[in-house]
């Protein structure tokens, strides 16, 4: 039996169907109280106990030049350049106000540009924001570090990869989605292959350290022959990590996704068929399942910090930094310090008005309790290295597991009939069949999900 056919089980994908939360965090956002205190942030940002571990910064960069009709990010859609300058400033202000709160010594060992599409600002802009961030941080060496940006190939030329591969950058995000030209006209995404492909090669020549690539199944007119010529596509381009989301429709907190007909699109069944040829394919072609959407290469970081048990899950996804501190940049965007996360302003009249006062724009946040950092490290064991070991949450909060998690223990008796996962007096182990199903898993020592409409989070498959 191939490693497709046990991790591919669609009576277990059926009985299990629901939606979950895809924990970039625990708590999720939705627990992020609007009354949230912002000297939380500061006293967790000030810490002398956070002065061995290493800092991530993440920007959000929230234009584009047209919208995508899938899509259910923070942006800002204009074909006017001129918004990025006085946007640029706000950053380069609120880089100045939080390095204020931070031990600046502590190295920034991750950096992530997001959006939005980050290349809207021009090769100038780009030049200055990242040494607006050396200014106030201490930038690592590139054998040090992992600095990623997302890219859209339909405004990156080969010129762009290059200039984006000398401010440091050395790792490459790319948005692709579909490469079959009706459903990227169905979503208001047309890429032909070749702006694609040039990307990827001049990734490739100007030496960036690894490459992914975003595709999402669940689109309008996709089918499983249209998307097995995708994926055949994408195996010969050879990304070093692919991410293959599902799509969720979800019109009523998406306007834009109005804008496609739903008649277009593709039956549960045929999601399910489509997402069969996508685990097929590409473990057929030697890439690692590592969890949820994620593929990657065996010798690509994000599968080799999964076998040394090193992985880790933030705000960004997957992650080979674990122990790093977050600090969110920009409008809407998420940090994480300590026992804290706090969101800057979602919109952007109220982010701009911040900077412009001098003050920082977190808005809402959580500040976590002893149970919620003991259940988020569960949930992250469960998520990144599929197992939890009783012994070592024990020693690092004084309690019996099997006596503080009976109840999840019980309801999880069905998982383990199920052939989903194994558990020991001394262990956890989510199975092969079980990868799939992970947050699945995961939900089951959610305390707060009894208290929140799950309709608000994607399908967990």
């Amino acid at each position: 039996m191939t490693i497709a056919n046990t991790l591919f089980r669609p009576d277990l994908l059926a009985r299990y169907h629901a939606n979950g939360p895809r924990y970039t965090s625990y708590p999720t956002a939705l627990q992020f109280r609007d009354d949230f205190d912002p000297a939380d942030y500061l006293r967790a940002a000030a810490d002398p106990g956070a002065a061995s571990t290493d800092l991530s910064l993440y920007f959000h960069i929230p234009f584009c030049d047209t919208v995508c009709f899938y899509c259910g990010c923070n942006r800002i859609a204009t074909k006017n350049r001129s918004h990025a300058r006085p946007y640029l400033d706000q950053l380069k202000r609120e880089m100045a106000l939080q390095a204020a709160h931070f031990d600046t010594r502590r190295p920034v060992s991750q950096l992530h540009l997001g959006g939005g599409t980050p290349t809207f600002l021009s090769h100038d802009e780009l030049t200055e924001l990242m040494a607006a961030a050396r200014e106030h941080f201490s930038l690592l060496p590139d054998a040090l570090s992992e600095y990623s940006i997302e890219v859209d190939p339909r405004e990156a030329s080969p010129e762009t990869v290059a200039h984006l591969r000398s401010l440091g950058f050395n790792r490459l995000s790319l948005g692709v989605q579909d490469f079959d030209p009706v459903v990227q006209r169905a979503i208001n995404r047309v890429q032909p292959f070749e702006m694609t492909a040039s990307v990827m090669q001049a990734a490739r020549a100007t030496g960036f350290h690894s490459i992914g690539v975003d595709l999402i199944y669940g689109l309008p007119h996709q089918t499983v022959e249209s998307f097995s010529r995708t994926l055949d596509t994408m195996i010969e381009l050879a990304p070093d990590r692919l991410s293959v989301f599902a799509y969720a429709h979800m019109p009523q907190l998406f306007k834009m996704q109005r804008q496609m007909d739903p008649a277009a699109l593709p039956t549960p069944p045929m999601r399910l068929a489509i997402l069969q040829r996508v685990i097929e394919r590409l473990t057929g072609a030697g890439y690692v399942y590592i969890g949820m959407d994620h593929f990657a290469l065996p010798t690509d970081e994000l599968a080799r910090a999964q076998a040394s048990r090193t992985l880790h899950r933030n705000f960004q996804g997957y992650s080979t930094r674990a122990e790093c501190d977050l600090i969110g940049l920009g409008v809407s965007s998420i940090g994480k310090v300590g026992d804290v996360y706090a969101q800057n302003a979602k919109d952007l009249p109220v982010y701009s008005a911040a900077m412009k006062a001098g003050k920082l724009a977190i808005t809402r946040g959580v500040r976590l309790s002893v149970d919620d950092r003991l259940r988020r490290d569960i949930i992250t064991q469960l998520m990144c290295n599929l197992e939890v070991r009783f012994d070592e949450f024990e020693a690092a909060y004084g309690i019996r597991f099997a006596d503080v998690f009976e109840p999840e223990l019980e309801r999880l008796a069905s998982f383990e009939q199920d052939g989903l996962i194994s558990i020991s007096e001394r262990q956890l182990d989510v199975l092969t069949a079980g990868r799939m199903l992970v947050r699945n898993i995961a939900m089951v020592f959610d305390r707060y999900l009894g208290q929140q409409t799950l309709e608000r989070f994607s399908r967990t498959v």
